[in-house]
């Protein structure tokens, strides 16, 4: 009996453990669309950014976006100030300035500055041949989120052309995710 009740209990831990997102480097998701292509989710942050945190905490730990990252996508995080190397279209990005005395804010890696990342947090959304889509700057909750995942997971961003069509779209689009 005591087994049975020891069981029970270690099983019901497992069941509220909270999910999280698989991430993976730049490098291990390209190499992952070779063998099986799925579009790339990218967080890009610093460690010094407030949002940035608050997206991780709240954003990034939501069920509903961890499981729809997990099967959709491949999710990359990347320190856009770190000094992680990222082999990308043949060529290798580094962060050269990159100074580890350094408290605060540091020199950004030259990926981040080739992607044009104005500002922390970024959403970076590649394709399935790792092709940049586009990115999305600044703290979004999961239904703030969720509209970008799946209008890109689905390839309805190809039929959004101008602001019209991004406003008819946003207007119809039924969230599914909780906040």
């Amino acid at each position: 009996m005591k087994n049975l009740l020891f069981l029970l209990a270690f099983l019901f831990c497992l069941s509220t453990q909270a999910q999280e997102i698989q991430w993976m480097s730049m490098n291990e998701a390209l190499e992952a669309q070779k063998k099986e292509p799925k579009k790339i989710f990218m967080d890009v942050y610093t460690d010094w950014c407030g949002p940035c945190k608050l997206l991780d905490k709240k954003t990034f730990h939501n069920k509903d976006v961890v499981s729809y990252v997990n099967t959709n996508y491949y999710a990359v995080k990347f320190n856009a100030e770190g000094t992680e190397e990222v082999h990308y279209n043949d060529f290798t990005y580094t962060n050269p300035n990159h100074n580890p005395d350094k408290k605060g804010r540091n020199s950004q890696h030259f990926f981040a500055n080739a992607l044009k990342i104005t500002g922390y947090p970024s959403m970076v959304f590649f394709d399935e041949k790792g092709n940049l889509i586009a990115p999305v700057v600044g703290y979004k909750t999961p239904k703030q989120l969720e509209i970008y995942l799946k209008m890109i997971h689905k390839n309805d961003y190809k039929k959004l052309t101008s602001a019209d069509a991004w406003k008819k779209y946003e207007s119809s689009f039924v969230s599914t995710f909780t906040n």
